[in-house]
């Protein structure tokens, strides 16, 4: 399962960062990393990008970037 297939509300803990280069590097100097329990806050009205709380802060990414994100439901 991917962090993008997630519905509000639904926590997870991350497996797997997927990706490569530049963009697995940002993924990761935002906090996505193994082992870190993430919630679906929010979804924009035409469902991209989407707001995660994770660490005790807000993120909000693209569903593109949250389908390289590997989770596991809690």
């Amino acid at each position: 399962m991917t962090l993008e297939e997630l519905k509000i509300g639904q926590k997870a803990k991350i497996i797997a960062v997927n990706g490569q280069g530049a963009l697995r590097r940002r993924l990761l100097d935002m906090g996505l990393t193994p082992h870190t329990e993430v919630m679906v806050r929010k979804v924009a009205p035409m469902g991209d990008p989407i707001e995660i709380h994770l660490r005790g802060y807000e993120l909000t990414i693209r569903k593109e970037d949250a389908k390289e994100i590997e989770v596991g439901m809690c």
